[in-house]
This record gives C-alpha cells, structure tokens and sequence, in this order.
C-alpha cells in the first residue's frame, strides 16, 4: 500500500510542492532537528531554505509576488514539515495568518506595503491576541488603543507571541472605545493595529518591549515571547483595513484558518510518530522474535494507524471547505480537536513501543513526546472546540417544535 494520509485529487502542480517540501523535509530537517531543539536553537539554515522554496509567499497572490496556492496546499505543506520538526512549521503559521489577515481584510495600501515582502520572507508576520490572564476569553482583552491625532497609543501586555522576536510585524488585537460607546458588546470594540518593529530583543521601538523567549517543555527553537507595550505610538493607516472595531472578526478569521494550520501539524507529528513506532517495531526484538510480530503491538499499530488517516482525512475536508468560499468553523474546529487529540495518542503509543529507550533523548520520540501537548492548547483547547462544534450543530439541527 502507499504510505499513510495520502490525498486524493491534487493537481499536478500540487503534487510537485509536495514532493519538494518532502524531500527538503528529509534531507534538510529530520537529520538535524533534535540537535537543534535539544539546544533550543532557532533554524536559521532550514528558515532560509524555506524563503528560496517559496514557502512563506504559499498562499499570497501572485500579484503580490506569491505563489498564489490553497489551503489545502498550504496545510499539506505544514502536514510535512511537522512531520520533521513542529517547530518549524510553527514559524511559517503565524507568518501565514498576518499575511491571510492582510490579505483577507488589509487596505490596498497596507497590502502593497506588507505581502511582496512578506512573499519573499523579508518581512516576517506574528500575532498577538493572548494576554497574561487572558486564557480562552478573548473578550476580556485590557491592551488598549488610544487615539490621539493621526496615531494611536498603545498600552499594555500581551502574551505567548510565537516569532515574537524574529518577527518584523506584528499584528496586536486591542481595545478601542473610539466610535464604540459604553455598553457596546466587548467584540465589537477592538481592534487590530499593524506594529513594525525591528527583530530582536529588549526595547525594539520606542514604547515596544520583547522581554526575551519563555522557556518552554517542547517547541522549542521558535522564539516564543511577551510582548510589552508603553506609550507605543502607531500611525492610524496602521489599523487593519482602515475602520476600528472589526477586530475581533479579522482574529477568528485568522484563528480559523489557523486552526486547520494546527490540525495539519497535529498529522504530521502523528505521521512521524508513527513511522519511528513501525520501524522500531520491526527492529526489536523479544522473545526470539520482532515486537512487531506480537498481537500486542500490531493492534497498537493498527490503532495509530488508524487515527493518522482519519485526522488527515478531516484535515483536508477543513481546508477544502475554506477553499471553497464556505463557512468552516464547524469543521476547522473538528479537525482541530480530533488531529491534536489523536496526536498526542499516536505518539504516546510510538513513545511505549519504545520502551526505556522512548525516554532516552538519543531517541527522536522523546522530542515528539514534549512537543504534542501544545497542540492541545495551540488555537484554542479542546474545550473551546467543543463549545464551537456543539453551537454550530445546534444551528444546523434546531428542533423545530
């Protein structure tokens, strides 16, 4: 048989990015992630190799110097790369959704001004909605934006910005009362600004502080940061698509296709962690014979099989769904859910075939092993996915007494 989570009906020119993006995975990525991420050292050479491939202009359009693709490519890309190393692959996410957001909501100015170079990897995109006691409830926002003449004044304190360091723009979900009056619903006053900065830690603008990466358990390599904010003054073209207030929507929106980004990771990890188990499976040996060869672990195998194909599978129906001008909440976050749920389950199964050896850090599935759980929480909980799939069922079967 073909290897696992293989998607029927690509075009030939999707086909030809596949197969590359693979083979740079192979040769360029998985002989030399877990030395990286053990020393949590940022990929600079395997970055680079990216922006030659095109990968960070993948779903700009053409006139802006992209490559103009889907989705669904876009997220078979990222189903790759993770499999090499998440990190990686986490890099190019919140550079992809500043680029969709701009995109999908930007003033003609602020797209001539930000997706050729983005394209190119020049300019380099993260985004910033969490605060420190923020959790889940967006809506609870306390970051600000005055207005005061031709800018706006920033204050306050953002947290979890992956690329919050290499990047060069960052787009900053904020409270905005300006046109808004007390009593206005918390969502339909905020706003997204667009913040130039220079790469980098410590004061990187007047008013702007990125204190340093957050140590973390996995994912690491990717700089993941807080983001302080004092005084921070930005010009009023720098508010996304021009209008205060539609922040929220332009977020979710990006926090969407995001969510598709975030179940292709969680394939991807499964896929190698699945790869790494059958291998293993088939080299160690007990009771005169493969492991392999025993019932036990041929269910296991079966079983993770078994969920790489139908996380992939919803997956793909996610992105196609986005790709096809429809609303995807519903299945963005089922795909979601099920690929993060069933990856941690795959890599824990990979990790116990492993036995003693899986906790040792020679072995790769120890880096699978700390890296799966941010996918639990990355683009909203499993809780937060459940609240989205159960409203939107009841939209689609109310009772009609």
């Amino acid at each position: 048989m073909a290897r696992l989570a293989q998607t029927a009906g690509l075009t030939d020119v999707q086909q030809e990015i596949l197969a590359t993006v693979r083979d740079f995975v192979d040769k360029e990525i998985i002989p030399v992630a877990t030395q990286l991420e053990h020393k949590d050292e940022y990929p600079t050479r395997i970055v680079e190799g990216l922006k030659e491939l095109g990968l960070f202009g993948l779903m700009i359009p053409e006139e802006y110097g992209g490559l103009g693709e889907s989705l669904l490519t876009y997220a078979l890309c990222v189903e790759e790369i993770a499999r090499g190393w998440m990190s990686v692959s986490g890099i190019i996410n919140t550079h992809f959704i500043v680029a969709y957001m701009l995109k999908q909501h930007g003033t003609q100015e602020q797209k001539d001004t930000f997706l050729p170079r983005m394209a190119l990897g020049e300019v380099r995109g993260a985004f910033s909605m969490s605060e420190p006691a923020l959790g889940s409830d967006v809506s609870a926002i306390t970051s600000k934006g005055v207005k005061d003449g031709e800018e706006y004044v920033l204050n306050g304190q953002k947290m979890w910005l992956t690329n919050g360091g290499t990047s060069s723009l960052v787009a900053v979900l904020c409270r905005s009362d300006e046109g808004h009056p007390e009593g206005t619903a918390p969502h339909k006053s905020m706003t997204t600004f667009l913040v130039e900065k220079e790469p980098g830690f410590g004061e990187v603008r007047p008013g702007l502080t990125i204190p340093g990466k957050i140590d973390k358990m996995g994912y690491k390599g990717v700089d993941t940061t807080e983001l302080v904010m004092d005084g921070l003054r930005i010009p009023a073209n720098r508010v996304l698509g021009g209008v205060t207030g539609r922040g929220f929507y332009q977020m979710m929106d990006g926090v969407e296709v995001g969510r598709v980004n975030v179940a292709a990771r969680g394939c991807g990890v499964a896929q190698r962690a699945f790869e790494l188990g059958v291998s293993y499976a088939q080299q160690r040996h007990t009771f005169g014979k493969p492991i392999a060869q025993h019932q036990a672990i041929q269910f296991k195998l079966a079983e993770m099989a078994t969920k790489v194909e139908a996380a992939h599978a919803m997956m793909v129906n996610a992105a196609r769904k986005k790709d096809s001008g429809e609303r995807n909440d519903l299945e963005a976050g089922m795909a979601k859910y099920l690929a993060s749920e069933y990856c941690k389950e795959v890599v824990e199964d990979a990790f116990r075939i492993h036995g003693g050896y899986g906790f040792s850090k020679e072995y790769e599935i120890e880096r699978l092993y700390r890296e799966a759980p941010m996918l639990l929480i990355g683009e909203g909980t499993a809780e937060i996915q459940k609240m989205i799939i159960g409203r939107r069922l009841l939209e689609e079967y109310r009772f009609q007494g």
